[in-house]
């Protein structure tokens, strides 16, 4: 393999995202400008795949955007540590899984699942505010599960 140019090393920071074959990834310009060089036809993916859009054109999150989801959100809620498996099984959260939940969080924001221990675990959409969490029955459903770090296990055949 080459070495990098001045030029590339400064690109190499820069990240993009792309669009290829209804599949949108995540990948750094650097690696994109490499990827020219590939055929359009031959070329399977560039990058961190992010997300798809469907036949209808909506777009669907994957959970290969964990780690980029989780780095930038805005509002995250904590598991409880015996009640992290459960969400791990693709089970959406109730209010007695819940440890802490951002402030300002509304119902149908999108939040990024998080461990006592600050591990991304998952994504989903909180059914409830944070003000409705403190009024709701303790089986109520707080967060709507989305995707987790489990599914690679449950779907390791579609995934290869």
């Amino acid at each position: 393999m080459r070495a990098l140019d001045e030029k590339e090393t400064k690109m190499a920071g820069r990240y993009c995202l792309r669009l290829h074959k209804n599949r949108v990834y995540y990948a750094s310009e650097a690696l994109v400008r490499r990827a020219t060089a590939v055929a359009r036809p031959r070329l399977a993916g560039v990058g961190t795949p992010i997300g798809k859009f469907t036949h209808g054109g909506a777009f669907h999150l994957t959970v290969h955007a964990l780690d980029l989801l989780a780095a930038h959100a805005r509002r995250r809620v904590w598991l409880k540590p015996d009640t992290e498996r459960s969400f791990l099984f693709g089970n959406s959260v109730p209010k007695s899984s819940l440890a802490r939940i951002t402030e300002n969080t509304k119902a149908n924001d999108g939040v990024v699942v998080m461990s006592m221990a600050d591990v991304p675990l998952g994504f989903g959409i909180a059914a409830r505010s944070a003000q409705d969490c403190r009024k709701a029955d303790t089986n109520a459903v707080v967060v709507l599960h989305q995707s987790d770090a489990g599914e690679y296990l449950r779907r390791e055949e579609e995934l290869m």
